[in-house]
């Protein structure tokens, strides 16, 4: 038990919870929405219960914010065609290193994406 009263997350729950900071940012792009908004919510709720799920999404959290910024000059770039290009890269790239995030949190390891802005510390 924890001071508050809650009962301690075992290893095998804080890697599930890591998993779904990565997947519901997947979730999010999927449906259209803001794929950083998973990722955030799963860190405003689970950053003081473990920190292994607390670094998880903060770096989701991370890596979503600099997608969505890329995505937003893509946008912008299409207007000078090139945009169609990155917009393409982008939306792959942002796939595969979910994927790989995901994978290496589900099995107890600590994951950094490349290239990604870190915002929230």
């Amino acid at each position: 038990m924890t001071p508050y009263g809650r009962v301690q997350m075992t290893d095998v729950q804080a890697r599930q919870w890591a998993m779904f900071a990565h997947l519901s940012a997947l979730l999010a792009g999927f449906v259209g929405g803001l794929t950083f908004l998973g990722p955030l919510i799963i860190w405003l709720i689970k950053k003081d219960e473990n920190a292994f799920v607390a670094e998880h999404a903060k770096e989701a959290l991370n890596f979503n914010i600099t997608v969505t910024i890329a995505f937003l000059v893509s946008y912008v770039l299409m207007f000078v065609i090139i945009g169609f290009l990155t917009i393409a890269v982008v939306g792959i790239a942002w796939l595969i290193l979910t994927i790989m995030a995901a994978i290496a949190a589900n099995n107890g390891q600590v994951y950094r994406y490349p290239l990604t802005l870190r915002l929230v510390t």
